[in-house]
């Protein structure tokens, strides 16, 4: 057998023996021992647990959150640079339609006026559309409760110069209506307000009420035809944006440079992330500082395994100088122990992940953990499960058993035979 051969297969060898008996001090010793083994085991698998379980709602809730606002303002908006509006928007659907990944476009008009109903009036922002082109792009179509997704008015109501309008649920409880009742909408825009001028009146009837489980739409948010925003806002034939829908929404980083070299620097490409900037800043930053809290668990498991390494190397004083007698080096000690660490830090681990993924899928089936509707835009806390952050918590949880377990390593492996023997 050749050099190095024959030194792989030594080293091989040491580390069966040095993990052999790694287990043996496991397995073996006093009750106080053992005992305090498990509580540390315990210790490292309940900080694995609420780390994982609290990184997994997070993560739901941050979905969540995502959906509904995607599902909402759409992937990407196109706005005009130098002006309040785009005149030329059907060349500019034409055109994004055209790039990959680009599902379809829609034109809007957002604006902000006054609403009136019978009982009730406010201010709320409206948002001008094409019906069929904005069910391609966002979620709308999907979240009527009441009535339907149209802007027809029944026909006994269409000898009227009035159109449908499709309103948040808070808002139509606000103002007192529901399907089939009508409102009026007031708008300044455009007029010279320095001359004795009325704001212009369109008449509407309630066709639909949405829910998007998002307050601020739901309470302030109300869509009408493109072409009555048109001619309510003195608007001719432009409109504010354009909304873009993309077959991945992790695409919109990549696609925004595409968008610009074709449409040119007149207009400006808003990614979903850049529109939502502080919210998911402000929830990523919160999960940051969630796992650096939660790791604290697990530092405090490790100071458990200190104090059991350094109790388990005091009772294997003997066994200690036995070894070191046949040759043992002060690196295999050393080894010795800190598997001992990586063991009890593994067994945490696997059974953090295991209770972790358990409690996920209770929440997720029978959804234990409720919250008020009235205070928040789910009923339910959703949990989804990340691997990649239950495998930082494990790699991080192991580096910290790593840590812990060095001290009564080397500890151990400083043990004098000489005074072992002559106790």
């Amino acid at each position: 057998m050749s050099g190095p051969d024959l030194a792989q297969k030594q080293k091989k060898t040491r580390m069966k023996y040095e993990r052999f008996i790694a287990g043996r001090y496991l397995r073996s010793g006093r009750f106080f021992t053992s005992v305090s083994t498990w509580i540390t085991a315990l210790g490292v698998m309940l900080g694995v647990a609420v780390v994982c379980f609290v990184m997994s709602m997070h993560n739901g809730f941050e979905t969540e959150l995502r959906t509904r606002l995607l599902g909402t303002t759409s992937h990407i908006t196109i706005f005009p640079r130098n002006s309040h509006s785009i005149e030329d928007y059907h060349s500019i659907i034409e055109k994004v339609e055209s790039i990959d990944d680009v599902v379809a476009a829609s034109p809007f008009i957002y604006y902000k006026a006054a609403i009136s109903s019978e009982s009730a009036g406010d201010g709320i922002v409206v948002r001008g559309i094409d019906p069929e082109l904005e069910r391609q792009t966002a979620n709308i179509a999907k979240d009527i409760t009441r009535g339907e997704y149209s802007f027809e008015i029944p026909s006994f109501d269409s000898t009227e110069n009035a159109s449908g309008i499709v309103m948040g649920v808070t808002l139509a409880d606000r103002l007192g209506v529901g399907v089939g009742d009508p409102i009026v909408l007031y708008s300044l825009k455009g007029e010279d307000l320095r001359k004795n001028t009325r704001p212009r009146v369109a008449k509407f009837y309630v066709t639909g009420i949405f829910e998007t489980g998002m307050y601020e739409f739901d309470s302030q948010l109300s869509y009408i035809s493109l072409p009555a925003a048109q001619s309510l806002f003195r608007m001719h034939d432009e409109v504010t944006a354009v909304h873009l829908k993309l077959t991945d929404i992790y695409l919109a980083e990549e696609i925004a440079p595409a968008l610009t070299a074709v449409l040119g620097y007149q207009y400006q490409i808003v990614t979903w992330n850049e529109l939502h900037r502080n919210l998911f800043t402000w929830i990523s930053l919160e999960k940051k500082m969630l796992f650096i809290g939660f790791i604290l668990i697990v530092l405090v498991a490790a100071f458990s395994i200190i104090s059991t390494l350094v109790m388990l190397a005091m009772e294997k004083r003997t066994e200690i100088g036995v070894l070191k007698t046949l040759g043992a080096t002060a690196a295999s000690i050393r080894r010795i122990f800190i598997y001992n660490g990586l063991v009890i830090g593994s067994i945490g681990i696997i059974l953090g992940w295991s209770i972790a993924l358990i409690a996920a899928w209770i929440q997720n089936k029978y959804a234990l953990i409720s919250l008020p509707g009235d205070l928040y835009f789910i009923n339910y806390l959703p949990i989804k499960v990340n691997p990649l952050d239950f495998l930082m918590a494990g790699m991080v949880t192991i580096i910290i058993c790593f840590l812990a377990a060095f001290y009564p390593a080397v500890k151990a492996s400083r043990q004098s035979v000489i005074d072992v023997l002559r106790q």
